[in-house]
């Protein structure tokens, strides 16, 4: 899936849930090349993702996270538990 524009908590909710229909069901790889802003709520949604993914033992693949979702993550001191990036 291919995620663009903008991340933030007016957007996530329905993306948020669109990724959780995909997780229950097979692995999911989100492309977040085409983003082009970010908030909080976005770092929300990944941790979501990933521990729903670990819960129903499915694969989430994420690529081109954008450097200030990355830097919002290590303030919040869980960049660690961010999904790894794939190429």
């Amino acid at each position: 899936m291919l995620v663009q524009g903008s991340l933030n908590i007016e957007t996530v909710p329905a993306l948020f849930e669109t990724g959780l229909q995909h997780l229950a069901g097979e692995d999911f790889q989100v492309d977040f090349s085409q983003v082009a802003s970010v908030d909080s709520a976005a770092v929300s949604m990944l941790l979501g993702w990933a521990r729903a993914a670990q819960r129903v033992q499915h694969n989430l693949r994420v690529k081109g996270l954008p450097e200030n979702l990355l830097s919002l993550a290590r303030l919040y001191g869980v960049a660690e538990l961010l999904p790894q990036q794939s190429n």
